[in-house]
């Protein structure tokens, strides 16, 4: 025979040789009958939570430490939680073979059921590796609060599937995935239809099984996943869809049972100190924050335009490095010399709705979910109550549906008119994926609305989020020297600079120019993961305040955050106004910096080179942060610092669960 042809078979051979050893040992033949049934469903999720955890640990490799030890801690840790999120699942099982007849168990129908049933086990499973290993890639974590704000806006989400990754390949390739798996417990799941099991006996396994998921929900947290200091590490260690049903349980946690808290007089005590200034006159010493801010001379009504870059990270830009991708935001870079330009500014946590929430209400990052997404969240004291107070014409405008997130009925209910898709004629879109219109589009919408107002003889004020610099990354050909077939995240970020250059040099143009301020910032980065706990230098963002006629360009230094934002703009203006902000005008005198950082569960203040973390069950930790390393060094004891810390969490929290700072409260 041709030595050429033998060698496909012989490898040919030694594959089938292993894959039937391998169908002999899963799962180990002595197990029959429904228990054996039940082993075969709960050994195919112990086996693909295994490949899953192996994936992700690959992925993040580069990031890990801690040796042999880690590791070890890591699959044991893993293979406990993979346990504990069957539970659930297997309870039910357990239940349905429990009750069911004999007859009907070992029916020949009912046989087919479960092969059926176990295939669609398998491709689930199968398809949720593909989705936590995209899922990992973009967010650098398992499962969280962001897959269970995705799990409700089921239209852009799979739209975003369908555009963003190759389906046709990656769904042929869970389901052979699914088939093998099928086929290599299909013996196994034949000999459990061969014997037959008591009533009682099958109660004794059963109540074992009801049992399980019972003490997992009472007794059992996230705590155990936590091997080490290195948060990758903890992510691999735990399972998805554990994290996932954890997340979803946990949407909004109440202060004062998880958290850090102090006498509440001191708190507010505390805060009013935080929040003194020379020019602050405070109206009420109990247990509020409102006070009265003075503008620095006559008010200048001048319209605002706050342009909100989607995950426009700092790093992309020059005059921070650009350490990724240099020369991806040109008119950026070149805008940064012309402005007030916070060289020390971050953004409130990882999500849209965070920086929205911080930009509008000028509040620390309440764990659990934002403000926006909470329900009973209209008629606060905002920016924009403080503008409609100014008699602006406020509106909040998006290149998607509005209803995403609930962005629309949180800006309708705080003082904004809404402009987003559902307004746009067809002439003015030239291009849409499933998040939006191109930023190209809104902003020649915002022109347009800008012309309207002025017209009208309105002073406006503007929030406009963009969309592009979203995965697919897609966005209109023939504008930048990216084509649009690379889908990457530097041509997304490259032509929504482009889109802000054109939509300036428009505007200039425009009789309203002069006295308009540009706002030029983000939501978020677009990075969220790391190695500790906070990550700090996935908050940087940028922050460009352009208005040539009313604003000298100057680099500030001071430590900002989002929500020192609306105070800040409203210093610019002289404006005069009673608040319930927690952020401050950062350049009223240059006061002391501080941020307000967040994940979902954990909170911080950013302060002094130092990061007080906030998190369940009491958790309050402070660590030491270099900034021009930008990376954490250690730990610290500074109780200072975690009071202050405390003072601002625990007094939003009361200030929000109170409503006090709805409009017209305390009066």
């Amino acid at each position: 025979m041709d030595k050429d042809r033998r060698v496909p078979r012989l490898f040919g051979a030694t594959i089938k040789h292993y894959w039937l050893k391998l169908g002999r040992l899963i799962p180990p033949p002595a197990i029959k009958g429904r228990c054996g049934l039940f082993f075969c469903f709960f050994l195919l999720f112990l086996i693909f939570s295994l490949i899953t955890r192996f994936t992700l640990l690959v992925m993040a490799w580069p990031e890990l430490d801690g040796g042999f030890w880690t590791l070890l801690k890591i699959f044991l840790s893993g293979f406990f939680y993979d346990c504990a999120a069957f539970s659930y699942i297997g309870s039910a099982l357990a239940l349905y073979l429990l009750v069911l007849p004999e007859k009907v168990y070992t029916a020949c129908w009912h046989r087919l059921a479960v092969y059926g049933l176990f295939f669609i086990c398998a491709f689930l499973l199968s398809f949720n590796l593909a989705a936590e290993y995209y899922f990992f890639y973009e967010f650098g974590v398992r499962y969280n609060f962001i897959a269970v704000d995705y799990l409700v806006y089921t239209n852009e989400v799979l739209g975003n599937i369908r555009e963003s990754y190759n389906l046709p390949v990656a769904l042929p390739l869970v389901a052979l995935l699914s088939a093998a798996a099928l086929w290599l417990f299909g013996r196994r799941l034949a000999s459990s239809f061969t014997s037959q099991s008591s009533f009682r006996r099958r109660l004794n396994a059963a109540l074992c099984a009801l049992a399980a998921p019972v003490l997992c929900f009472f007794f059992l947290d996230g705590r155990f996943a936590q091997v080490s200091k290195n948060e990758y590490a903890n992510e691999v260690a735990m399972n998805g869809l554990y994290a996932f049903g954890s997340a979803f349980l946990n949407n909004e946690l109440p202060y004062d049972k998880f958290y850090a808290s102090i006498d509440g007089g001191e708190v507010f005590k505390l805060l009013r100190g935080g929040l003194a200034e020379p020019w602050v006159k405070f109206e009420d010493q109990g247990l509020d924050i409102k006070r009265m801010i003075k503008g620095r001379g006559q008010l200048k009504k001048l319209n605002i335009v706050v342009i909100v870059g989607e995950s426009l990270s700092a790093e992309y830009l020059a005059a921070f490095g650009a350490v990724k991708g240099g020369g991806t935001l040109p008119n950026l870079d070149a805008l940064a010399g012309k402005s007030l330009f916070f060289k020390r500014y971050y953004a409130a946590g990882t999500r849209t709705v965070r920086g929205l929430e911080a930009m509008t209400l000028s509040i620390p990052p309440l764990p659990g979910t934002s403000i926006v997404k909470r329900p009973d969240n209209g008629n606060f004291f905002s920016w924009g109550s403080v503008m409609r107070g100014l008699d602006y014409e406020n509106k909040f405008i998006y290149g998607g549906y509005g209803y995403f997130d609930n962005m629309n009925a949180f800006y309708s209910g705080n003082g904004f008119d809404i402009v987003d898709r559902a307004n746009f004629a067809k002439d003015e879109i030239t291009f849409a994926n499933i998040w939006g219109v191109c930023d190209g589009d809104l902003l020649s919408k915002t022109l347009r609305e800008a012309d309207i107002d002025f017209k009208a003889g309105k002073p406006f004020f503007y929030m406009v989020m963009t969309t592009s610099n979203h995965r697919p990354f897609t966005y209109p050909g023939g504008k930048i020297d990216i084509p649009p077939s690379e889908k990457s995240r530097r041509g997304a970020l490259k032509y929504s600079d482009y889109a802000i250059g054109e939509f300036l040099a428009a505007a200039k143009n425009k009789p309203w120019f002069r006295d308009t301020v540009f706002v030029i910032t983000a939501d978020h980065c677009a990075n969220s993961a790391g190695r500790t706990e906070i990550p700090v230098n996935n908050y940087h963002i940028p922050l460009i305040v352009y208005s040539p006629a009313h604003i000298k360009p100057a680099v500030v230094e001071t430590l900002t955050a989002q929500a020192d934002l609306a105070p800040t703009i409203l210093g610019l203006m002289n404006a005069s106004y009673e608040s319930r902000f927690f952020g401050r005008d950062m350049l009223n005198g240059k006061p002391e910096g501080r941020a307000f950082l967040s994940t979902f569960q954990k909170v911080g203040l950013l302060k002094d080179g130092l990061l007080a973390v906030l998190g369940p069950k009491k958790y309050l930790k402070t660590y030491k942060w270099d900034e021009a390393a930008r990376t954490i060094t250690g730990t610290a004891d500074n109780k200072v610092l975690e009071e202050e810390a405390v003072s601002f969490y625990q007094g939003a929290n009361y200030i929000y669960k109170k409503r006090l700072n709805r409009i017209g409260a305390g009066k």
